[in-house]
């Protein structure tokens, strides 16, 4: 008896697959084997086309059906997905324009706009964020620049919900996808429809809402037939990468934290308690396993600018070399990379820096002494950096932040970044065999009902290693952070008077 779960990035997809009983990966594909292309129409901006996730989703399940046994050896699939992501659906359910993801940010003044428009109390108590950048915003910046496709709207959806259409044939969403697009009301505990009609949303364009865990809608027999599953297999497991990474590693009660290295760095934090950032740098969303009587809250921090810059600088310097190579080589560079410094925020406007993008950039080169390794160190250095500044970010909401459980994979395959990251915020990290897909497919055999409990679905998860902070590295890292967080808040300083980053 098998799971399936989906996880559709934006620079990958990857399927994998589950043994219920052992709760073991029994195969997993990632497609395709260069990343996904991203289109950047105007600087800032970020696009993809749904159906291209699509067209690897139907590769990557065929094949691990085949593998599987065939038809009716998966009993129930996950799906996990970019985060904040639009996709405009006519009444035929085709996509009206490219998807506008998460790291495009052409409607950041809209939702500055909104925020003041609506109330900056009333937005932070009510839906714990500003509008910000997020997929509400996204949708007005596409009535107001491009009509014609905003009037042939049916229904939107977040990347993950597109996935379950094309599955099922349902059109829907869940109450975490709500409150990531700004659209939900933590206090009336409903879609938030003062939100909506700000914007000019019709209601009727909102998907209905789902819980993130439990049967959502069942495969129909076109794509049952199209990819080798049986019709009725259910989806019972929908969430967004972050609260879905949490998930696989077991994060789910007041006080457990989550990281992510990929693309974008993410800490994800869980509490009982709604107190959102009244200056919007991290921001608060329902948790996948959020009851109104037992809340549980995700407060998110991301950056969108970390493994992206670790892959820009390893192509741009050693485009041959592996990324263990990398690693081994970067290790041999002294700690602080010797004075060179990174600002890793060259992907798109950064939440944590107030919307504001400064670009990415190399401070304090030597050309007598440095080498590229010591650009690639101080890339790894840089992203641990950023993450000390935006954790100082949310230990001021009250997140403690002792203990940080993250998967065996991306950074954190890198000694010189674990390390870093474990030194400068004073706190143990523990790695864990697991991924967004395999976290999806356990979500899937606990909604389906495969699993009986908590207990029983992480029963399988391992901790691989554990990185505890080096007292030996403390000072060198905190002198090399204080002049990076001093070089950051000069480039901030210099935007909010208008000066070009």
């Amino acid at each position: 008896m098998k799971t399936l779960g989906i996880d559709v990035g934006s620079s990958s997809v990857k399927v994998s697959l589950l043994d219920v009983a052992t709760g073991e990966c029994a195969g997993a594909v990632t497609l395709p084997s260069a990343e996904m292309p991203i289109d950047a129409p105007q600087p800032g901006w970020a696009e993809q086309d749904p159906r291209m996730w699509w067209n690897y989703v139907r590769e990557g399940v065929r094949t691990l059906v085949a593998r599987a046994g065939g038809a009716g050896t998966v009993k129930a699939i996950g799906i996990t997905y970019q985060m904040h992501g639009l996709v405009c659906l006519d009444e035929a359910g085709e996509p009206l324009r490219k998807s506008i993801i998460w790291c495009d940010s052409r409607a950041v003044e809209i939702g500055d706009r909104a925020f003041d428009a609506l109330g900056r109390d009333r937005c932070l108590e009510r839906l714990l964020n500003s509008p910000g950048n997020f997929t509400a915003s996204k949708l007005a910046w596409v009535r107001e620049n491009e009509p014609e496709v905003f009037a042939g709207v049916h229904r939107f959806m977040l990347p993950g919900d597109y996935v379950l259409y094309r599955l099922t044939g349902e059109m829907s969403t869940t109450r975490s996808g709500l409150s990531e697009q700004i659209l939900w009301d933590f206090t009336e505990n409903k879609p938030a429809g003062f939100v909506a009609g700000y914007y000019g949303i019709d209601p009727r364009t909102i998907p209905q809402a789902h819980p993130s865990i439990g049967i959502q809608a069942r495969v129909d027999a076109a794509a049952a037939a199209d990819l080798g599953l049986e019709a009725g297999t259910p989806v019972s497991y929908r969430a967004g990468d972050q609260p879905n990474n949490a998930f696989s590693l077991n994060v789910l009660d007041p006080g457990e934290v989550a990281a992510t290295g990929g693309t974008s760095g993410v800490v994800y934090g869980v509490t009982d308690v709604p107190r959102p950032d009244r200056f919007s740098r991290v921001n608060t969303f329902l948790h996948v396993n959020h009851e109104p009587r037992r809340p549980r809250y995700g407060v998110l921090l991301c950056i969108n600018g970390t493994g992206i810059l670790n892959a820009w600088v390893k192509k741009t310097t050693v485009p041959d070399m592996s990324y263990p190579e990398v690693n081994r080589r970067c290790a041999e560079i002294p700690v602080g990379s010797e004075g060179v410094l990174m600002l890793p925020f060259g992907n798109g406007a950064e939440r944590m820096l107030g919307n504001r993008y400064t670009g990415a950039e190399a401070i304090g080169l030597d050309l007598n002494r440095h080498d590229r390794f010591h650009l690639l160190r101080a890339a790894q250095e840089g992203i641990a950096f950023a993450f000390r500044y935006g954790m100082d970010v949310m230990r001021e909401t009250g997140l403690r932040l002792r203990v940080i459980r993250a998967g065996y994979a991306n950074l954190f395959l890198s000694p010189v970044f674990r390390q870093t990251l474990a030194t400068l915020c004073g706190a143990d990290i523990e790695l864990y065999n697991t991924d967004g897909a395999l976290g999806a497919a356990r979500g899937a055999a606990l909604g389906a009902g495969l699993y009986a409990s908590r207990e029983e679905t992480f029963a399988s998860l391992r901790k691989i290693d554990e990185v505890r902070p080096d007292p030996a590295d403390r000072d060198v890292l905190e002198r090399g952070y204080a002049r990076w967080k001093a070089e950051l808040e000069n480039r901030l300083g210099r935007a909010s008077h208008g000066t070009s980053v």
